[in-house]
């Protein structure tokens, strides 16, 4: 892996493991920052707009500006120096637009796409719950078949989160890097 302070941007449906592998990745780089994009979701106090199935236009506008703030963070901090592992839901055609909203470079992608039925496990195991109007099906369906193929995509059903980081890494250079 390069020594060059990169960002890499790793996303999936929720339950995918992505905030697990982005710190576990982000704890193998050197000054390094692990950005949390929903934190920025979190910071609204009223009029928070929920995504669903069928999201309004506002809910979407809202997430297009957490996406803005994480991108401008991300190159913040890769601009100061830092590799920056940025984790967040990033599915069908905004993957392409939030490519284009970071503008640090090098750039690494990595889609984390278990099977639907990991996805269902690992959801009723864990004490957060992210799919309240949302159904895994749905958001599985919009990541196979809406999202563009970009990056290292990675069906991690049967790794653990080392293991993932570990293909990561085998793939960085090869199929992660974004031109």
């Amino acid at each position: 892996m390069s020594k060059e302070n990169a960002v890499y941007l790793i996303t999936g449906v929720m339950a995918a493991g992505k905030s697990t592998v982005a710190q576990l990745l982000s704890e193998r780089l050197d000054k390094s920052v692990h950005v949390r994009g929903d934190v920025f979701r979190k910071m609204i106090v009223n009029g928070e707009m929920q995504m669903s199935d069928t999201p309004s236009a506002e809910a979407l506008e809202q997430l297009r500006l957490r996406y803005r703030l994480t991108a401008n963070v991300s190159d913040m901090y890769a601009e100061a120096g830092f590799h920056t592992v940025v984790q967040d839901v990033i599915i069908g055609p905004m993957l392409e637009e939030m490519v284009k909203l970071i503008s640090y470079r090098p750039l690494y992608v990595i889609v984390l796409a278990p099977r639907a039925d990991i996805i269902a496990a690992r959801e009723s195991a864990r004490k957060k719950k992210g799919y309240g109007d949302i159904s895994i099906e749905s958001l599985d369906a919009v990541l196979q078949s809406e999202t563009p193929r970009l990056g290292l995509w990675l069906d991690s059903s049967e790794m653990t989160p080392e293991e993932t980081v570990g293909m990561i890494y085998k793939g960085l250079e090869t199929a992660a890097k974004i031109k």
